[in-house]
């Protein structure tokens, strides 16, 4: 029997012990990860909703941010939710000039194309390769992807509806190789298939 894969969560800034209990209920053993060595040791990696632009300081600031492109470069999964999404795109809109990017997705997200954090969303998503029927998906201050390179596969979108208002057909889940990202929240809903998903993909790489 293989082992359970270790998964690591960033542990910086956002959602942490979501995505670390998310990530044990779906079969990985998960800790949180702040130190190069703690990265060097997961198989695989989260990075949690927060503030996309603090994070990106706080990557060089632990001395993170070199380290991860290069395991992310090398094939180690990821999965960004919402910030971490941002992190793993090759270009943002309305970002700040100095926010470094991860280039672990070749899409454009918007940052913040929701709203103001009092402006959330919720809905439900037709997620390509989930069985189960559909996602309940929680938005928060949450960006989504404007345009997905010939390479990405589009996994999600906001129905096409009129109360979704702008959002309607945007793309918000999306997966390149190894990398998965979402722009909502699955680990604040008691779903798990999202992570079970990546959990899948991390034990497809050991």
């Amino acid at each position: 029997m293989s082992r359970k894969p270790t998964i690591g969560v960033l542990a910086l800034q956002g959602d942490v012990a979501e995505h670390v209990a998310a990530l044990e209920h779906a079969g990985a053993a998960a800790r949180p990860v702040r130190r190069q060595a703690e990265l060097a040791e997961s198989d695989g990696l989260v990075l949690p909703g927060g503030e996309s632009t603090t994070m990106s300081r706080l990557l060089e600031t632990f001395e993170l941010l070199e380290p991860l492109r290069r395991r992310i470069a090398g094939g180690m999964p990821v999965y960004g939710s919402c910030a971490g999404m941002i992190l793993l795109a090759r270009q943002v809109l309305d970002g700040r000039p100095d926010q470094q990017q991860l280039d672990g997705l070749d899409v454009v997200v918007r940052r913040n194309a929701f709203g103001r954090q009092v402006d959330s969303f919720e809905g439900d998503l037709d997620f390509t390769g989930l069985d189960g029927g559909p996602l309940h998906a929680v938005f928060i201050r949450a960006p989504w992807v404007e345009k997905a390179g010939d390479g990405v596969e589009i996994l999600a979108r906001v129905p096409d509806t009129s109360d979704a208002g702008e959002a309607a057909a945007r793309i918000v889940a999306v997966r390149q190789g190894a990398v998965l990202a979402t722009a909502f929240h699955p680990e604040l809903t008691g779903d798990e298939r999202v992570h079970r998903l990546f959990v899948k993909m991390v034990h497809e790489t050991m």
